[in-house]
């Protein structure tokens, strides 16, 4: 069956724009992002403040993914509902692609006992509770899985240890697989894996 020289020039308009439609617009994501996030995030998305997250060159799309469900809800916290409800898609998206384009400055590790304990789990898990190592999904370097699995690298400890123990609460309900790892965790193993982590690069 042979198909109309217009509906396949439709289809290319439509494919095209389609196309012009996906590439983020890094300009405008920089401009969203310094009205909206700069304040706790700092200008290039390298925090300063250990309770906000180092965002800089995270993957796009799992800002994305935790940008929409803070506007929808999945995610709970009332700020982040406040700024991600603002934005559109497009914002989103722009704002995303743009932090991935920033380079995350180093972070480091503060206590040389709890470190130890962080890396044996950070790499090895726990086998005798089912725990999986934290590298084979965030990668040995904690630079993750583009799409599936965050950048953890730098992340400052405190931001990793408040997420983890939301997720071992059930606060924070938007990764299944996080909150089940995260419910066998001991305080001192949330704190020592949040440490190591803080040493990655």
């Amino acid at each position: 069956m042979k198909l109309s020289a217009s509906i396949l020039f439709a289809a290319a308009v439509a494919a095209m724009s389609f196309s012009a439609q996906a590439q983020p617009d890094l300009a405008k994501g920089a401009a969203t992002y310094g009205q909206v996030c700069v304040a706790c995030h700092a200008a290039d998305g390298n925090s300063t403040t250990p309770a906000h997250p180092k965002l800089a060159q995270q993957h796009p799309e799992y800002l994305i993914k935790q940008l929409q469900e803070y506007k929808s809800g999945k995610r709970d916290n009332a700020i982040m509902k406040g700024f991600a409800s603002a934005l559109s898609d497009d914002d989103m998206r722009n704002i995303a692609y743009w932090l991935a384009s920033q380079k995350a400055t180093p972070g480091f590790a503060q206590d040389k006992d709890l470190v130890r304990l962080g890396e044996r789990i950070y790499r090895g898990g726990i086998a005798d509770r089912q725990i999986a190592a934290c590298a084979a999904c965030h990668s040995a370097n904690g630079a993750g899985i583009p799409s599936q699995y965050p950048r953890l690298a730098g992340q400052h400890a405190d931001y990793t240890q408040d997420q983890l123990n939301q997720f071992r609460s059930g606060v924070r309900k938007n990764n299944a697989q996080m909150s089940k790892i995260a419910a066998y965790l001991t305080d001192e193993e949330i704190r020592a894996v949040s440490d190591y982590i803080a040493g990655l690069r």
